[in-house]
């Protein structure tokens, strides 16, 4: 790998449904109210697919966007990758769909399954293609449709998730280096506190999986709490260790939005103040791989960090999976 080769981060873009699902649509649909919402998630709305709309059609949304603000080709992507636990089918990738949609038809396609934390894995993935001087520049977007796969009656599970997208486009530099650090973990001790029964070969689809709901979202809430917690504080510090920084670097931390009290909780354990932690968990519920980089639009188009400041992205998710990446913000 040629490690002088460094990555520049060219934009970010993001896109959400148009259709809002709020805690009080939702007291009509299960029992449950926006009180008991509130207080446990901090979730007050989210965003839901029309009728007819894809997860790639929230992903081609997201990465023209991104391609727009950057004033680039489509044709001038060489690889395009995909975060999602929520795929147009289960084959081909959602990554060729989009593909197809944006006519970037000289791209590499290719999905990633990494649940929440599939977006870090992406920027990971983004990095180690670039610097290894097979590719030249990479779109990554992170998009779910989770509205799909969740069981409506559920309501320790239907309360909490979102649809949307964002995206981020790559290219390689021989001057700037944006992707500062990664760091990136997983345990397949745990693939069943929060999972998708059935569906694939060890559970294929059928009438009582139907019946069951077994193609919908199954979590065991408190060990997840437990465990993000954990994860999420370990990969914050762990990211800025590799490459000696402290939280005085960092302007701006955002963390995956599954719950107001995850993150309140891991911004505690680290000792950050409320003012350095980004959330949006309020507007759009959990969006799993979409979380951190629509949060780092918004926050962009915010105005909440500066030109050259750096920015730690931390995430948890299914796998279970975590991770963090620090980015310096150079566009």
């Amino acid at each position: 790998m040629d490690n002088k080769v460094g990555v520049k981060i060219l934009s970010t873009g993001s896109f959400v449904p148009r259709k809002v699902l709020t805690n009080f649509d939702l007291e009509k649909i299960v029992e449950t109210s926006d009180e008991w919402i509130s207080t446990r998630t901090g979730i007050k709305e989210r965003r839901v697919l029309d009728k007819g709309q894809t997860t790639s059609d929230l992903a081609y949304n997201a990465a023209m966007n991104a391609i727009e603000k950057a004033k680039i080709a489509v044709e001038s992507i060489d690889m395009i990758i995909v975060a999602t636990i929520s795929p147009d089918v289960p084959m081909p990738s959602t990554a060729c769909y989009l593909q197809k949609k944006l006519k970037a038809y000289g791209a590499v396609a290719f999905d990633i399954s990494a649940a929440c934390s599939g977006f870090l894995y992406g920027v990971a993935t983004a990095k180690a293609f670039i610097k290894s001087g097979m590719y030249k520049r990479i779109l990554l977007v992170g998009v779910e449709a989770l509205s799909r796969i969740i069981d409506w009656t559920d309501r320790n599970t239907c309360i909490l998730f979102g649809d949307g997208a964002g995206a981020m486009i790559f290219e390689a530099s021989d001057t700037e280096n944006d992707i500062v650090s990664t760091y990136l973990g997983a345990s397949g001790e745990h693939t069943d506190i929060l999972n998708i029964p059935a569906g694939g070969a060890s559970v294929p689809a059928s009438e009582e999986t139907i019946k069951k709901k077994l193609h919908c979202i199954k979590m065991v809430g408190k060990e997840v709490f437990k465990i993000a917690v954990l994860k999420m504080s370990l990969s914050l510090n762990k990211v800025q260790e590799l490459v000696g920084l402290t939280d005085r670097d960092i302007s701006l931390y955002i963390p995956h939005q599954a719950n107001l009290r995850i993150i309140e909780a891991v911004a505690k354990k680290a000792g950050i103040t409320k003012e350095k932690v980004y959330v949006n968990v309020h507007k759009y519920g959990n969006m799993s791989a979409a979380t951190t980089i629509v949060a780092l639009d918004e926050a962009y188009q915010e105005g909440r960090f500066k030109k050259g400041d750096l920015v730690e992205l931390i995430a948890f998710g299914a796998g279970l999976t975590w991770g963090a990446c620090i980015l310096r913000i150079n566009f």
